[in-house]
């Protein structure tokens, strides 16, 4: 049996305007294993990117627990948590999120400019990073000199340069035409099945879908 990487229980959160409050996620109970890869489905406002934002540790729990890797990530105050992301956390974007004036290489090296590495190791994951997400030749574009679909590829291998316990994506597929799409759903399944990347991807997408392993449908706020 793989270890479970992804340990929820009881999650809840709500959000507060003035006194109102506002639930989003009620008793959600959710076991992720070791190189799964689960898309979460579910309409507008069910509460699929709360639970990623999550997952990731950008947003905290009102209510319960959630463990990544062993460490209850809801009892870190904001420096914990921040190092504990960088560690643990590759986040992919529906809009990539690229800065444009860096290139493709400058863009996946930013997060390990907050590692010791060396500038030699960091060329080395770079250029790793990239070589595994079929841009080595595009290293120094700027993402204003690529398509949707590289500039996402770039966006996957800053999600994977640090080699992060949990690869998290936000429709990764939203902005992209069909051809492009299905070239980027190929490789995330690809890190999953060749590199036993443990994924979570939230989705509107049936096609999408069907690259992972296992599908779970979040509405009002409730896990199926």
């Amino acid at each position: 049996m793989a270890n479970t990487i992804v340990k929820v229980s009881n999650l809840s959160k709500s959000y507060y305007r003035d006194s109102l409050e506002i639930p989003v996620l009620q008793n959600i109970n959710l076991d992720i294993p070791e190189g799964q890869f689960l898309a979460l489905m579910g309409p507008s406002g069910s509460g699929k990117t709360t639970l990623l934002n999550l997952l990731a540790g950008i947003d905290r729990p009102t209510g319960g627990s959630l463990a990544v890797a062993g460490e209850d990530i809801s009892r870190l105050d904001d420096g914990g948590m921040a190092k504990w992301r960088s560690r643990h956390i590759g986040f992919i974007f529906q809009f990539y999120n690229l800065l444009p004036v860096l290139t493709a290489f400058e863009n996946v090296e930013l997060p390990l400019l907050l590692t010791r590495l060396s500038k030699k190791e960091r060329r080395e994951h770079v250029e790793a990073a990239l070589t595994l997400v079929g841009l080595a030749d595009r290293m120094n574009h700027y993402p204003r000199q690529l398509s949707g679909g590289q500039e996402q590829r770039v966006a996957i291998a800053r999600a994977l340069v640090s080699d992060p316990t949990l690869l998290l994506a936000d429709e990764p597929t939203g902005d992209l035409d069909k051809q492009s799409a299905e070239e980027i759903m190929t490789l995330l399944s690809r890190l999953n099945k060749e590199f036993n990347k443990t994924i979570v991807m939230v989705t509107h997408d049936p096609r999408a879908a069907e690259k992972a392993g296992i599908v779970r449908h979040l509405d009002k706020g409730e896990l199926d």
